[in-house]
């Protein structure tokens, strides 16, 4: 890796305040399309409980989806579109929340997808720690299954809004891959263990009725 690629963590910006960004802008061809986030899951939405357990952890929530923001206008929230036309992926979902984070003066953002709503209730804590641990100011978030394998979660992820303008440049350059890019930058990460994945995803109709039971039993236990 280039080490001109490498950012190392201003110190000045460690104590700012960190936005949170629920990234929503994917398909759910696999739900039937639309938003997938809008589902029910126990008489609230799937982005209801995504915001909430974010708001717990940020002073701010912005919300990245495209079209009519109206019908996310109920939540209480901005609701941001991609800052690069196209539909160039969810790293132009990130530029967004870098984009609208430098406006309002945070250093930098928490992203998590919409459609998670599990993840971890310490998310933005670990980041921020991992962050100042490594002296590198974006963080991506791992889960370590039973068997010790890792698995990378890269739209649950700390960034810092220098970065904004070389995302910008390399989206217009063709990158698309959130993963691929924030390792190109250096990304430290966080390992989050957990018996059950923190970093559960809803995109089928089992992941739903999955999800729906496991608020069941986490309410019974």
């Amino acid at each position: 890796m280039p080490e001109s690629r490498v950012a190392i963590f201003p110190p000045d910006r460690r104590s700012v305040p960190v936005a949170g960004v629920v990234v929503a802008g994917g398909s759910a061809r696999r739900m039937g399309g639309g938003d997938k986030c809008l589902l029910d899951l126990d008489g609230a939405t799937v982005l209801e409980h995504v915001i909430a357990r974010l708001r717990l952890q940020v002073p701010k929530v912005v919300l990245n989806a495209g079209g009519d923001a109206s019908r996310f206008a109920r939540f209480g929230v901005p609701v941001i579109p991609d800052s690069i036309s196209g539909q160039p992926g969810p790293l132009a979902g990130v530029l967004a929340g870098l984009d609208w984070a430098a406006a309002e003066g945070f250093g930098s953002i928490v992203t998590v997808p919409g459609d998670t709503p599990f993840f971890p209730e310490d998310l933005v804590v670990a980041l921020r720690a991992a962050a100042v641990a490594s002296e590198r100011p974006l963080v991506l978030a791992l889960s370590e299954e039973p068997g010790g394998k890792l698995l990378t979660h890269p739209v649950c992820a700390l960034w810092p809004v220098v970065l904004r303008e070389r995302l910008r440049a390399d989206i217009v350059a063709g990158a698309r891959k959130v993963r691929a890019w924030a390792e190109a930058q250096g990304a430290a990460r966080a390992i989050f263990h957990d018996r059950r994945d923190p970093f559960f995803n809803i995109n089928t109709p089992e992941d739903l009725a999955a999800a729906r039971m496991r608020l069941v039993e986490t309410s019974a236990a």
